[in-house]
């Protein structure tokens, strides 16, 4: 990413367009000038991306996902779902700062709800296998799957591996879900790309980044994939059904 950001910086373009910290935080780092506009963020103020989220300064603005602070929802969902597990994995990135945030917030909801929470860090798609031997080998209950680069780009394998072993598995996003995963529960990632044009034409007509408030986002969405629950012999409860946005069938 610090290559292709300095690569946008060399051809001059007008503005950048960074999805996710990692890639937010590699165009920060390649230009102070260049108007930066970002989406699905987790912790702008704190990753050092913006001072703060009304009047950001500089030449960073757009859009934050909260996905960190979703843990504590994400925890009680699957509880709900699987009600009879204690022990949850969290397979997460330890370089991707989104997946740090999220661990935490997961780690202080946990307790109230009679949760352990055992750690699985992978750094490359060459660690998965492993990491799901381990929540075999451990007899974990379910997991949660964390969002990022790394995961959303191998979302495939992640999903066929928690299928292949019969994990119950809570995603990061609905993309997860949409290629067989259990269920989500966080922003619309495509909706905030989509959004992110608001601030791009803002821009280009003369807006200064730094004086454009950075959205966060009001909705979030449930996703189940129904067929996946029957699969793993899983009785969804109609609260859940009730609320979810989509239900894949």
């Amino acid at each position: 990413m610090p290559e292709l950001a300095a690569e946008l910086v060399r051809l001059n373009v007008d503005v950048i367009v960074s999805p996710t910290t990692p890639a937010s935080l590699a165009a920060k780092r390649a230009t102070s000038t260049i108007p930066i506009v970002m989406t699905a963020v987790a912790d702008a103020v704190g990753a050092g991306l913006v001072t703060n989220l009304r009047r950001p300064g500089g030449n960073i603005t757009g859009l934050i996902g909260l996905s960190a602070e979703l843990g504590g929802k994400r925890m009680s969902l699957l509880k709900e779902l699987v009600p009879k597990a204690s022990r949850i994995a969290v397979l997460l990135n330890p370089a991707d700062r989104s997946n740090v945030l999220m661990l935490l917030q997961m780690q202080a909801a946990a307790p109230a709800l009679g949760l352990t929470l055992q750690t699985l860090e992978v750094r490359q798609p060459g660690e998965f296998e492993g990491a799901f031997a381990a929540i075999t080998r451990e007899g974990m209950d379910a997991m949660y799957g964390s969002a990022g680069v790394l995961t959303f780009d191998n979302r495939q394998a992640l999903v066929d591996l928690a299928a292949k072993d019969r994990i119950p598995a809570m995603w990061g996003h609905r993309q997860f879900v949409d290629v067989g995963g259990l269920m989500s529960y966080a922003v619309n990632y495509y909706d905030q790309c989509r959004d992110a044009a608001t601030y791009v034409k803002q821009i280009l007509n003369g807006a200064n980044p730094g004086d454009l408030p950075v959205q966060q986002p009001t909705t979030f969405e449930l996703i189940l994939n129904l067929k996946t629950a029957q699969t793993l012999g899983l009785a969804v409860p109609q609260l859940i059904l009730a609320s979810a946005n989509e239900v894949i069938e």
